[in-house]
């Protein structure tokens, strides 16, 4: 969460006035004195001085203003209010001005012209400021109108709440009936309420897509898409034929595996497996996979309380070194009216401030979830606080996401489940097997899905006007291998809450899987593990949390993502260890 204002008087001639201590003389300069009659003008700031001024007026105004901005979010995915998104749509509007101010951008350009001339940690954060103020060199009345169309329609998911037989749901409600329930008719009306809020913003999504549009054109770039990855430091170039190489290694594992899973569901529910529809699964989006019948893991939830989720997950980083003790004392893990319904972490001040918001039941779904986004909160808290504040972030995005997945997928390793949830150790071991092929199974679910979510929204900006509800569907079709409901013409895509709040994100979630595949596989070399990487132990490994806190979490936003990778997994990103895990 990132927010802003307009800059400073221009850099130059602070320094400028600042290298000169007088202008006005104590007494006349004798006539014939050469030395006071031609006095020698102070050298002009160095590219390093010039530099250093400037990200210090402007780091300052950066972190008080993306306080602010994290504070009004706060308040507002805790409360639902209209006031509350309209305070924080205004601070997000004073971070984007921050960033649109076109001199100190320009001043950022000629800066990094002379990179040869300044420290490698200075061009660095010259280099970040660069791409934040690229997206943000817009009219003011341009950046107003995104800040508001995205907190309207946001605030329209937080207040949403599901209607089925006259009964108000919220979404852990949906959850539990498609996780649960066995009338295939009442699983249909609680899909198709849980999709019913795309029809309430589908056509604002679309108007913010084309001003969105307009915008990364004005800046010289193909469409919103086009400008969003490049300024993730993605090379289009580069990413989509790794998907394509990651579509080509999952085709056979996903195909195999979604027979014998249509195979087990059409049994439940007691229907031919070519007559499975999308809401027979366990997940409105078919996102991750529903329990198998012999390895339901909230079994080793239903005698569990609420809170008890989260004492497991605090002892659980106990015993590996690191203390989310501070950040849970800041945190909001339970439902209220109002809130924001899902879960995210927040940073307020790139320090010691670092809070999660969940709506935390006692299931496995919210054990990972809470393994997840703690695993995001430790990150930002061991970053090393000595670099300048826009370098105490996440290595990337997908780096972040990497390590959340990391910890979340211990929800689904029997060695964890023993040690932390307390599972029965008898029945831990008659599903191990079934366990890890549930694991494996929402490893393969998951990248497929973020396969729709990449292409479909790549789409979405490249022509908005086109028929969006059927684009949505012939791409889940080809991806996922779901049936389209027959006749249905619902914007189900909108329901999707990202394409407001996370936009053209979803790619950096898959290569956080294989960001997470390839740190499991130097974990797994560090404690000599030999067999599947899931079921590699963490319990009580102090020297996982070690590498982590080293290798992973202090260089922060110092190097280029690829270099960060290379050096802390001794391998480029690539799909390799990820294929290795699900085939």
């Amino acid at each position: 969460m990132h927010k802003s204002l307009l800059s400073l008087f221009p850099l130059l001639s602070a320094l400028a006035l600042a290298g000169c201590a007088s202008t006005k003389p104590t007494s006349a300069p004798a006539k014939d004195d050469p030395v006071t009659s031609n006095p020698a003008k102070p050298p002009p700031p160095s590219a390093q001085e010039r530099a250093d001024a400037l990200l210090k007026a402007y780091l300052t105004d950066y972190a008080r203003l993306e306080n602010a901005a994290a504070s009004t979010y706060w308040t507002a995915a805790l409360s639902g209010k209209k006031e509350d998104f309209d305070l924080s749509a205004a601070a997000d509007l004073e971070m984007k001005l921050l960033h649109s101010d076109a001199a100190r951008y320009q001043e950022i350009v000629r800066l990094l012209a002379e990179k040869d001339q300044l420290k490698p940690e200075t061009v660095r954060s010259l280099e970040l400021a660069d791409l934040a103020f690229k997206g943000n060199q817009l009219p003011k009345e341009t950046l107003e109108a995104m800040a508001k169309a995205q907190a309207e329609i946001e605030q329209a998911f937080n207040t949403y709440r599901a209607e089925v037989g006259g009964k108000k749901l919220t979404n852990n409600d949906l959850l539990d009936v498609l996780r649960k329930e066995k009338d295939v008719k009442k699983r249909q009306a609680a899909w198709e309420a849980s999709k019913a809020v795309g029809a309430q913003v589908a056509q604002k999504l679309v108007a913010l897509a084309k001003v969105r549009n307009l915008a990364a054109k004005a800046l010289g770039y193909e469409d919103y898409w086009d400008m969003q990855v490049r300024l993730q430091e993605h090379d289009p170039k580069l990413l989509l034929p790794l998907f394509d190489e990651l579509e080509k290694l999952t085709d056979g594992p996903y195909a195999d595996m979604k027979k014998k899973l249509d195979a087990e569901v059409a049994k439940r529910f007691k229907v031919k497996p070519e007559q499975l529809m999308p809401w027979h699964y366990s997940n409105p989006f078919f996102q991750d996979a529903p329990p198998m019948e012999k390895a339901d893991l909230d079994d080793f939830f239903k005698d569990k309380k609420k809170e008890d989720i989260a004492a497991f997950t605090q002892r659980f980083y106990d015993e590996i070194g690191l203390d989310m003790r501070p950040i849970a004392a800041r945190s909001d893990f339970y439902e209220k009216e109002g809130k924001n319904q899902h879960a995210f972490c927040i940073t307020f001040d790139r320090k010691d401030d670092v809070r999660t918001l969940l709506n935390v039941k006692p299931t496995n779904q919210w054990m990972e979830t809470m393994l997840h986004e703690m695993g995001h909160a430790l990150y930002y808290t061991g970053i090393d606080q000595s670099m300048l504040h826009n370098q105490r972030e996440a290595a990337h995005i997908l780096t972040t996401e990497g390590v959340a997945m990391l910890f979340g997928a211990l929800a689904k390793n029997p060695l964890w489940l023993k040690e932390y949830a307390g599972a029965d150790p008898k029945k831990l071991a008659k599903m191990e097997k079934d366990i890890l092929e549930q694991r494996r199974r929402e490893q393969l679910i998951f990248v497929r899905w973020g396969m729709v979510m990449l292409r479909f929204e790549k789409e979405l900006y490249a022509k908005p006007d086109q028929d969006l509800n059927k684009l949505w569907w012939d791409i889940v079709e080809r991806y996922q291998g779901l049936k389209r409901p027959a006749g249905r013409d619902q914007p189900d895509w909108a329901s999707k809450p990202h394409f407001t709040i996370a936009p053209v994100y979803y790619h950096n979630y898959v290569l956080g899987e294989l960001f997470a595949a390839q740190m499991r596989a130097q974990l797994a070399k560090m404690a000599n593990h030999t067999g599947p990487t899931s079921s590699l132990s963490f319990n009580g490994r102090k020297d996982f949390g070690e590498y982590l806190k080293t290798k992973i979490f202090k260089p922060g936003m110092s190097q280029h993502w690829p270099d960060f990778v290379q050096a802390a997994t001794d391998a480029p990103l690539s799909p390799a260890a990820f294929a290795s895990e699900v085939t």
